[in-house]
């Protein structure tokens, strides 16, 4: 919606908030928004949670942009490190979640509900952190990470760092093979409609933003993003298309 030509003379004051869900959302998305008065409010949550594990308070958009909020009534929710363990406050580890809500494990598979549960805890597959007072902040999906150098990359930082470039309408980030760094970065890039933008550029703009194992070492721009039937990126795709693409070039 942002991408439509009106989009910055529309009347919205009618709309009190809208929300948004199903991946960590870019930050100058959230900002965009918020820049016409409206508050995007982000929720977490899977299929195996009931659907909702957590929701933003409205109240709570502003001063925690990029939250996904509190658990819902009757969830508990901690962030954990790989064997269980609670990790300090805003330290990324995995969430986990446990309540009425969530599912007691998978129909007639039993050694996927064994390996989908710690002590009773929901093990969800995505990065998270939680703040001081209690707000949690999906950081990525752990499949989606990849280790460059020895440092683990979350492909949702650097999109949000992409996103900061006027000219980009889509972005997403994946790990391709290298021969010396094990993986690196590959940004995929969607051009606005009548926009311009070469990948050193956009290189130069994640050199200054970033850390510089976090930079994507390539940069291929096409016309759209693969995405399923309720929006999400299809990064196991580009991953197909662009696998060992890196691991080509460094050789």
């Amino acid at each position: 919606m942002m991408q439509h030509p009106k989009f910055e003379t529309t009347d919205l004051s009618r709309i009190q908030m809208a929300g948004v869900g199903g991946a960590p959302c870019a930050l100058p998305i959230l900002d965009a928004w918020l820049g016409r008065g409206v508050p995007l409010v982000q929720g977490w949550g899977m299929t195996e949670t009931g659907p909702t594990g957590t929701l933003l308070d409205v109240a709570d958009a502003r001063r925690k942009t990029g939250s996904a909020g509190k658990p819902v009534m009757h969830v508990e929710i901690r962030i954990v490190d790989e064997p269980g363990h609670d990790v300090p406050a805003n330290s990324n580890g995995e969430l986990v979640i446990r309540g009425p809500s969530i599912t007691p494990g998978y129909w007639n598979n039993p050694e996927a509900s064994k390996q989908a549960f710690l002590d009773g805890w929901l093990r969800t597959g995505d990065a998270a952190r939680m703040d001081e007072e209690g707000f949690i902040y999906i950081v990525d999906r752990w499949k989606d990470m990849y280790i460059s150098g020895g440092e683990n990359v979350y492909p949702a930082e650097v999109e949000s760092v992409i996103y900061q470039l006027p000219g980009v309408a889509e972005a997403a980030v994946i790990g391709v093979p290298d021969v010396r760094w094990g993986e690196v970065g590959k940004a995929i890039v969607v051009v606005k409609q009548g926009k311009a933008m070469d990948a050193d550029a956009l290189i130069a703009h994640c050199l200054a933003n970033l850390a510089k194992f976090k930079v994507p070492a390539s940069v291929t721009f096409i016309e759209a993003l693969p995405r399923n039937a309720t929006g999400k990126v299809l990064k196991w795709e580009l991953r197909e298309r662009f696998l060992g693409e890196g691991e080509r070039a460094a050789g």
